[in-house]
C-alpha cells in the first residue's frame, strides 16, 4: 500500500519541483525587475559609468545571489548567462551595453586555457618563448 502511494506520488512531487524550479530561470531574461533584469541594470549602469568590469561583475553577481528565488545558490557562470540574456532580450533598455558583455566571459575563458596548459604540461613561457620556426631556424 505505501509502495504504491510512493509510486504515484514521487513522479509528481519530481515533476512539481522541476516546474518550480526552472520558472524563475526560464522568465528572468523577460522580467526586468527580476534578478537578472537588476543584474544587468546595475552591470550595464556602473561598466556605462566608468567602473572596470570586476567591480561591476562583483555588484551585480551580489545582487543576483541574493535576488534569485532558487533554492540553490547562483553559480557565476549562470549570473553572466542571465545578465546577457536580459541585455539581448532587451537591448533598448541597456543601450552600449553589448560592448561589455564579453568581459563576463573573458575570465572564465583565460580559465580554461589555464586549465588546459596545466593538463598537458605545455606553456609558450616553459619553451623559452619560442616558436616552433624560430627553434629549427638555422
Amino acid at each position: 500500500m505505501l509502495r504504491t502511494t510512493l509510486d504515484r506520488v514521487l513522479p509528481a512531487l519530481a515533476l512539481a519541483t522541476a516546474i518550480v524550479s526552472a520558472l524563475p530561470v526560464a522568465r528572468a531574461a523577460e522580467n526586468p525587475s527580476g534578478p537578472a533584469g537588476k543584474g544587468a541594470q546595475v552591470y550595464c549602469f556602473m561598466r556605462n559609468s566608468g567602473n572596470n568590469h570586476e567591480v561591476s561583475w562583483l555588484a551585480a553577481y551580489a545582487l543576483i545571489k541574493r535576488q534569485s528565488a532558487s533554492l540553490f545558490k547562483t553559480s557565476p557562470e549562470h549570473a553572466a548567462v542571465m545578465i546577457t540574456e536580459a541585455v539581448v532580450q532587451n537591448p533598448g533598455s541597456f543601450p552600449d551595453c553589448g560592448k561589455y558583455l564579453g568581459d563576463l566571459y573573458a575570465s572564465a575563458a583565460q580559465e580554461q586555457q589555464q586549465q588546459r596548459e596545466a593538463a598537458t604540461g605545455s606553456s609558450s613561457s616553459s619553451e623559452g618563448g619560442t616558436t616552433r620556426s624560430e627553434r629549427y631556424a638555422y
